[in-house]
């Protein structure tokens, strides 16, 4: 009880930090949602293209220039230079389709069609089309005996639109909300601990108040025991209120399935947080070094483990290295919950050992700091 009471006097002046870290959350966030108000829809966008061919032509030649204009958006172009419009993205490709391109379909060779474009993805799905025609006039002309068949029969095939179904049921734009709201958690949870509770255990540090710790008759294990209980009590705290900003801030997604399994994630990352901070803490006496010890853990890991960049954006070699972080674990389970529809063994699995991970990070920090205070303790 003596020990918990000092930690809250000591608590009561570190407000500062809880309150910045918590602002940037809120802050990083709000910009999220905003963004994400308006979810991305697929809109069908018709690439702009110029054809030059012959005005009476007739046949597979015809009915390519057709069908282009269908497929495409033609730009009249009205004796424009064909290199401006390329140049100011007026259209997107040009095709110069040769006189006998028709010809030379049905005698199975490959007519050679001059493309300019701007290289960009519009001038890439032109191209598609165009292969996309050619391939259908080549399969066709080797049962057909005149163009007009091989147009006929190309008509009926490519007139036949496919349709798409999406069966995913998935919330994704509120679940890449929340994504982002717990991958960046990671920060204002290890920063805000991290500063706190070092800066409280440097106070318990302090020569005079150490010595009388080591004087009285409480064994070390029960003073550490009481000081990461009071930290966890503090951290439990930090989470809840964190828990409750992101149902303000995220929405009903977090009264479900994937929201519960957010929750519980977070939860089991502050209980890590604070094995670090009060590893940290005991081996850090200088309270001038916090600041550093902040900016090296905290953000260093979130860079690295892909709570600040998405983890796909990533060098492979990064990953690699993250492993040994228990952020990593942590944001990857984030990432696991927002792509799951179904929550079953299969789909659970995965995050159960991603978040038994983090546990066993957490019991090594807590060994590796009773170690460390031991032998602390037989030096002074």
């Amino acid at each position: 009880m003596t020990v918990f009471k000092a930690f809250l006097k000591v608590l009561n002046k570190s407000k500062a930090p809880i309150i910045m870290y918590t602002v940037f959350l809120i802050i990083f966030a709000a910009f999220n949602v905003e963004k994400n108000d308006n979810p991305a829809q697929f809109t069908d966008e018709k690439p702009s293209i110029y054809i030059v061919s012959r005005e009476d032509a007739t046949g597979i030649n015809r009915n390519l220039v057709d069908y282009m204009k269908k497929k495409c958006k033609f730009v009249d172009l009205k004796g424009q230079s064909l290199e401006d419009a390329l140049f100011y993205r007026d259209v997107s490709t040009i095709l110069f389709l040769p006189e006998d391109f028709g010809k030379e379909i049905m005698e199975h060779k490959t007519p050679k069609v001059i493309i300019k474009s701007t290289q960009d993805v519009n001038a890439s799905l032109t191209e598609l089309i165009l292969n996309k025609y050619i391939q259908t006039a080549y399969a066709y002309s080797r049962i057909a005996k005149t163009e007009e068949e091989v147009v006929e029969y190309m008509n009926a095939t490519l007139s036949k639109e496919t349709k798409v179904e999406v069966l995913s049921k998935l919330d994704t734009s509120h679940l890449n909300k929340a994504t982002f709201y717990y991958n960046f958690l990671n920060y204002s949870l290890l920063a805000g601990l991290i500063y706190v509770i070092c800066l409280i255990i440097s106070s318990f540090k302090e020569e005079k108040i150490e010595k009388r710790t080591i004087v009285s008759s409480m064994e070390y294990k029960k003073f550490n025991r009481s000081l990461l209980l009071s930290n966890g009590l503090f951290a439990l705290f930090l989470w809840a209120f964190y828990i409750i900003l992101s149902m303000i801030m995220v929405g009903n997604i977090m009264f479900t399935t994937h929201g519960l399994f957010y929750i519980l994630n977070a939860f089991i990352f502050s209980g890590c947080a604070v094995s670090i901070a009060f590893l940290i803490g005991n081996v850090i006496r200088n309270k001038n070094a916090i600041n550093g010890i902040v900016n090296v853990i905290a953000l260093g890991s979130c860079f690295l483990c892909g709570a600040f960049v998405p983890m796909e954006m990533l060098p492979k070699y990064v990953l690699n290295i993250a492993h040994i972080l228990p952020s990593y674990w942590y944001i990857k389970t984030n990432e696991m919950i927002k792509t799951t529809e179904i929550f079953n063994i299969d789909s659970v699995t995965p995050m159960i050992i991603n978040m038994g991970v983090v546990i066993l990070f957490t019991i090594g920090f807590v060994i590796i700091t009773n170690i460390i205070t031991k032998r602390n303790r037989k030096k002074d």
